[in-house]
C-alpha cells in the first residue's frame, strides 16, 4: 500500500516512466460485479506493444518482445519488455515492466540487478508505469534511479500482471507479485545485447515491500538459477488484522476494496466470494476498479464509508482469513539464506511503524538475518529520498560479499533508529 505522494516519489524506479498517477477515461463498465470479468476501454486503447499473444510460451523467464524507448533524464539505455510468469496455479501470464541497463561495457561476469517492486498506482491494465517511460518532471526519481545505474547494476521494473496486460492486478497478493519481479529478471538474461549476472537484489517499497518479502520467502524455490544476495523492503504491510483496522477510518480506505477484488483475480470466486465481504455498495463498485488508477480510485471509492461498503470484517470469515494471512509476511514459518533489510518513516500513516517492529521480532524468531532502520520524522513516502544513499550502500556490501548483518551505519539524516536481531 502507498499514500498519494508514493505516485509522484514513490517509484523509485518505475518513476522513469510517470510522476503522477493516470487517470480514468474508460467508458461503460461491465454489469457482471465480478472482478475476473471486469474490463475498461483503457485496456483497448494501449499501444500495440502490449498485446498479449493468443499463445505464450510455458516457461517462466522466457521474453515475449522488446523494444527501446526514451526516458529523458535517465543516466542507461531503456527498454520496455512483455515476458512470462505466472499465476499461482502456475498457469503463464504474459507481463511487462521496464529495464534499464548502465552505459558501456558490462563487467566480467554481467551487470548484477536490482529489480524494484512499485507501490500502489492502482490495479487497471491502463495503470501500467512501463506506459510512459519518457514523462519527466520528478528529478528526486530520476536521481534515485541514476543512483543505482552509477553502480552499474541493472534496474528492473515489472508492472506487475493486470497493469499492461488485461487487469485487474491481483492486488497485494505476495506471490504473484514476487513471481512476476523474478520472471523479469530470468528475462533479462535472454535480452539481445544485454549481460546480466546472476546476482539480484529484490527491492521494493509499500505494496512493493510486500513484493519484496515475497521474493525473499520464494526465491530459492521458484527462481534457483537466481543468486538472491539480498532484500530491501520500504514499508512493508504486514499484521494484515492491524492494518485492516487502522485502514476503516483512512482516507485510504479504498485499499480495502482494492485488496478484496485483487484476492479475487487471484484466487477465484470460489475461493475468495466478494458477496461475503462487500456490500451491494461495494460490489457495485468492482467494475470501477478497471476504469482508472489511483487518484480515481480513491475519488470514486473513498466518498463512501466503510459501513457503506464492507459487509464483513474478512478476518471474521474463515476462507478469507486463510488467504489473508497466506499473504502476510508476519506468516513466515522459516527463514531465506538471503539477508533482508526493513526500511520506514518513523512518522508512517500509511503502514504503522509498530507493524513492521512485530514483523522483525517474528522474523527473527524464525531465524531470519533482519535489519531495520526507522528514519525520524519521515512519512511513508518522504524516507525513501533521506534512505537512498543508505540502501544503496546496504545493497552495494551485498554485491561486495559483505557481512551479514551489515556493521554499515545509515548517515542519511541524524537518529536514525538501527536494530538487528538479537
Amino acid at each position: 500500500m502507498s499514500a498519494r505522494a508514493a505516485v509522484r516519489r514513490g517509484l523509485l524506479v518505475v518513476a522513469v516512466a510517470a510522476t503522477a498517477v493516470l487517470s480514468g477515461t474508460a467508458g461503460a463498465a461491465p454489469t457482471s460485479p465480478s472482478a475476473l470479468s471486469a474490463r475498461s476501454r483503457g485496456a483497448a486503447s494501449l499501444p500495440a506493444f502490449y498485446r498479449v499473444p493468443a499463445h505464450i510460451p510455458s516457461r517462466p523467464g522466457t521474453l515475449i518482445r522488446e523494444e527501446p524507448v526514451h526516458a529523458g533524464g535517465v543516466a542507461g539505455t531503456t527498454y520496455r519488455v512483455m515476458y512470462v510468469s505466472t499465476s499461482l496455479s502456475t498457469r503463464p501470464e504474459a507481463v511487462t515492466g521496464l529495464v534499464v541497463v548502465p552505459k558501456g561495457a558490462a563487467p566480467a561476469g554481467g551487470f548484477p540487478v536490482v529489480a524494484w517492486g512499485h507501490g500502489t498506482n492502482g490495479m487497471a491494465t491502463q495503470c501500467a508505469p512501463s506506459l510512459h517511460p519518457g514523462t519527466t518532471g520528478a528529478k528526486n526519481a530520476f536521481e534515485e534511479v541514476n543512483a543505482l545505474l552509477a553502480q552499474r547494476w541493472i534496474v528492473t521494473a515489472s508492472d506487475y500482471q493486470g497493469e499492461g496486460t488485461p487487469g485487474p492486478l491481483p492486488y497485494l497478493v505476495g506471490g504473484i507479485a514476487a513471481r512476476n519481479t523474478l520472471d523479469l529478471v530470468r528475462a533479462v538474461h535472454h535480452l539481445p545485447g544485454v549481460q546480466a549476472s546472476a546476482s539480484t537484489v529484490v527491492w521494493g517499497h509499500s505494496e512493493g515491500g510486500l513484493t519484496a518479502m515475497f521474493s525473499l520467502h520464494i526465491a530459492a524455490s521458484y527462481a534457483p538459477t537466481l543468486h538472491l544476495e539480498g532484500v530491501v523492503a520500504g514499508a512493508p504491510p504486514s499484521q494484515f488484522a492491524f492494518v485492516y483496522t487502522a485502514l476503516l477510518k483512512s482516507p485510504d480506505r479504498f485499499y480495502l476494496v482494492m485488496a478484496a477484488v485483487g484476492y479475487e483475480k487471484a484466487y477465484g470466486a470460489a475461493k475468495a466470494p466478494l458477496r461475503q465481504v462487500l456490500t451491494k455498495r461495494g460490489l457495485a463498485l468492482v467494475p470501477d476498479m478497471t476504469k482508472g488508477c489511483f487518484t480515481y480510485l480513491a475519488r470514486t471509492v473513498d466518498r463512501y464509508s466503510m459501513q457503506q461498503l464492507v459487509k464483513k470484517n474478512p478476518f471474521d470469515i474463515p476462507a478469507w482469513r486463510t488467504l489473508l494471512q497466506e499473504n502476510d509476511p508476519g506468516s513466515f514459518t522459516a527463514a531465506a539464506a538471503a539477508p533482508l533489510l526493513i526500511v520506514q518513516g518513523g512518522t508512517d500513516t500509511t503502514i504503522p511503524p509498530i507493524s513492521t517492529q512485530l514483523l522483525a521480532q517474528h522474523l527473527c524468531s524464525v531465524g531470519q538475518d533482519v535489519e531495520r532502520w526507522i528514519y525520524p520524522r519521515m512519512t511513508h513516502t518522504a524516507v525513501i529520498t533521506v534512505s537512498i544513499a543508505d540502501m544503496v550502500h546496504w545493497i552495494a556490501d551485498r554485491f561486495a560479499g559483505g557481512p551479514n548483518p551489515d556493521p554499515y551505519s545509515p548517515v542519511g539524516m541524524a537518529g536514525v533508529q538501527t536494530t538487528t536481531c538479537p
